[in-house]
């Protein structure tokens, strides 16, 4: 079907005579919420560098330590859709700011756990708290931000995420090595303390307050379809996190568990809708083409993008003997190349369209096999230097993948829906995450094993699984850009051409 009359003012500059006003502290306002994005997800790779830490200082068993790794991603992914839906609903400023509270007041009791299974619950709660602030930034970009202003937007945002990302293992490296191997951990989750009590205050002065309509409407929360798609998404992501920890075939029973109740989700809203109620999800946001083969196409690349970061640490810690702060140090080219590629990226999106990311996708590919040929070829005295290269490439790629893709993603989406819809492409992320990990992670130790102990050999191994995750996100994207050239549909390169005509 056409969207061609659903884009309206996602591609008008925020001047244009469509009764949007700019707010004059859209900037600030941003800066805010990039901080509490960079919070959350510096907390999903800051812990990497810092398990031997907490096994050290809480002598935590192998359970426990993973559950602390993967517990956090399997709770952020709960609530992400239900939070947007519900700043869309009653307000994103008091849903970012309450997040934000409850992921500090977490990020304390994580910090201070006098064992193994306080630090578990705690981490399960930042989890959740993660799930609530995340969605609201998205939607606060699309509220606060129209145009070209927007896609600028965008690029800061996926200069965040790959900045954060990657800077996570160096910051917890860097207070591991200041406060010592067995009590460095903790400080890992009290960095969150002055940063949020620091960006509250900010968020209640400067994010926009709920508009009259969200006021004064009563809105269905549709809580129904709120537990059947937060079980789905639980039971599908459960497998995958505990990939390593639950031997044996039958945690893959709870696969087609997790089908079953994404099924009775989708049959739910569907039915709730045609009764005239208000559904969680609108699944009208899937016929719109830029939002299924954008939101597709990053839950794919997440499947291979992150999973670069968990067996490089590894490889590094474990069969190189690198610090934590070294093992980290080393990942920074790819967050300086991933940052100024999504600054950039987000002024140029409206002129090239989805063939940026296409491009960046083909840069990442490049990356990821330039690591897997210094890990194969160079001596492993001189890794660390070897991998500036690739890893550079590999995150200028990311950076023309992530911010680009938000953009042209939600281009078409209606601002009222903005916070709905940036969480499905958070809980699509979260699961390309975790599938990921999983994967690269079960080929990666089943190689470790098999050659008697060797990283390298287990990180190459890993690592193609993670290329191929990306080359299907290539195909992805290359049959979008076909699917369009054929039908004459534009993106918002397209778009913005005519109008400049």
């Amino acid at each position: 079907m056409s969207t061609s009359t659903t884009h309206g003012s996602a591609d008008r500059s925020p001047t244009a005579d469509d009764g949007f006003t700019p707010d004059p502290n859209r900037w600030k306002a941003l800066a805010v919420c990039l901080i509490g994005g960079a919070m959350v997800l510096l907390d999903v790779s800051i812990v990497n560098v810092a398990l031997r830490s907490i096994s050290v200082g809480l002598h935590a068993s192998g359970d426990a330590i993973q559950w602390v790794l993967s517990g956090y991603s399997l709770t952020f992914g709960l609530l992400l859709v239900p939070a947007g839906r519900l700043g869309d609903a009653r307000g994103r400023r008091r849903l970012f700011i309450f997040g934000m509270l409850a992921f500090t007041f977490a990020s304390v009791l994580c910090g201070a756990a006098p064992n193994a299974t306080w630090l578990v619950i705690a981490r399960l709660t930042q989890g959740l708290a993660a799930g609530l602030l995340t969605p609201q930034i998205s939607a606060l970009i699309q509220q606060l931000f129209r145009g070209r202003e927007r896609g600028k937007a965008f690029g800061l945002f996926g200069a965040m995420v790959g900045i954060s990302t990657a800077l996570g293992p160096v910051i917890g490296g860097l207070l591991i090595q200041i406060f010592g191997e067995s009590e460095g951990w903790r400080f890992v989750f009290f960095v969150n303390l002055p940063i949020g009590l620091i960006a509250v205050p900010f968020a209640m002065r400067l994010l926009p307050p709920a508009t009259a309509e969200q006021r004064g409407q009563q809105h269905d929360l549709d809580p129904v379809g709120v537990l059947l798609l937060g079980a789905g998404v639980v039971v599908l992501l459960l497998p995958f996190v505990q990939e390593q920890q639950w031997k044996g075939n039958a945690k893959w029973l709870l696969l087609p568990l997790a089908a079953l109740l994404l099924a009775a989700f989708l049959a739910w809203e569907v039915r709730y809708r045609n009764r005239g109620r208000e559904a969680l999800v609108d699944l009208t946001l899937f016929h719109r083409r830029s939002f299924s083969f954008g939101s597709s196409m990053i839950t794919v690349y997440f499947a291979g993008f992150t999973s670069l970061f968990f067996v490089l640490t590894l490889l590094l810690q474990f069969g190189l003997g690198y610090s934590a702060l070294l093992a980290g140090v080393v990942t920074l080219p790819f967050a300086i190349g991933s940052g100024v590629a999504a600054g950039v990226s987000g002024r140029v999106v409206h002129r090239f369209g989805r063939r940026l990311v296409l491009i960046g996708l083909g840069l990442v590919v490049i990356g990821y096999l330039g690591v897997i040929l210094v890990i194969r070829e160079v001596p492993a005295s001189t890794t660390g230097w070897s991998l500036i290269a690739p890893l550079l490439v590999g995150g200028i790629g990311s950076g023309l993948v992530i911010a680009p893709n938000q953009t042209l993603t939600l281009s078409e989406v209606p601002v009222a829906q903005g916070g709905t819809a940036g969480g499905l492409i958070q809980v699509g992320q979260r699961i390309g995450s975790a599938i990921g990990i999983a994967a690269v992670g079960s080929v990666f130790y089943a190689q470790l094993a098999a050659s008697h102990g060797s990283y390298n050999h287990a990180l190459q191994g890993g690592l193609l699984v993670a290329v191929l995750f990306l080359v299907v996100a290539l195909v992805l994207a290359a049959g979008d850009l076909l699917l369009r050239d054929r039908t004459g549909e534009a993106d918002l390169a397209g778009k913005g051409a005519r109008a400049a005509a």
